[in-house]
């Protein structure tokens, strides 16, 4: 599990105004809460901030004066047009606590002839243990047929880690490849047909 180390101040400065003023530095407001303590008012390096937020569920153990936290992104608001970080909220969590997330899950491997994946299901809620999430979960579809199947409880979990979601959800299944020709155009070849028929 990723740990960035980010420096961290506390601010007393609120509203739109003082917001645009810390991105104007190139740095980003952000708010700490959890475990029923008071929230915290913090401004965070942008750059910094930015790169740690590639990786999902990324625990940012936050270090400055009167801060000394880990916690883990639970909403990050962007700019609509040029994407910089606006403002990011983040959840206080402590070592041993268990926390429920979001992963990833990827496919690997290549399915039998033209047999393709069908994947409804991109992310997976499971609970973990806050400094031990998982940073996603593999599905292999080496060799595998049409006809194929994976449901959420059938997908094995690190260590520590349980499904959080509906274990019948359909994670993937295999199935065959559509057919080149749509089924309107097929129809309309063979009322076609019928029609030059009837015309001889």
């Amino acid at each position: 599990m990723s740990e960035v180390r980010i420096a961290a101040e506390l601010r007393d400065e609120f509203g739109k105004g003082a917001a645009r003023k810390i991105r104007r530095a190139n740095k980003v407001p952000a708010v700490l809460y959890g475990h029923g303590t008071e929230t915290k008012h913090l401004t965070l390096p942008g750059h910094e901030l930015l790169l740690a937020l590639r990786t999902p569920n990324v625990l940012i153990r936050l270090h400055g004066e009167g801060v000394d936290e880990i916690a883990l992104p639970k909403g990050v608001q962007r700019d609509p047009i040029k994407g910089f970080l606006e403002h990011v909220d983040l959840l206080l969590v402590k070592r041993g606590e268990k926390v429920t997330v979001e992963i990833p899950v990827t496919v690997v491997g290549e399915t039998v002839g033209s047999a393709i994946v069908d994947q409804p299901l991109n992310t997976l809620s499971v609970e973990a243990e806050a400094t031990h999430i998982p940073t996603g979960v593999e599905i292999d579809v080496d060799g595998k047929e049409e006809g194929y199947t994976v449901l959420a409880g059938d997908l094995k979990l690190p260590e520590g880690t349980t499904l959080a979601g509906d274990p019948e959800a359909l994670v993937l299944h295999v199935i065959g490849a559509p057919s080149a020709e749509l089924p309107e155009e097929g129809e309309a070849a063979a009322a076609e047909g019928e029609t030059a028929e009837a015309a001889e």
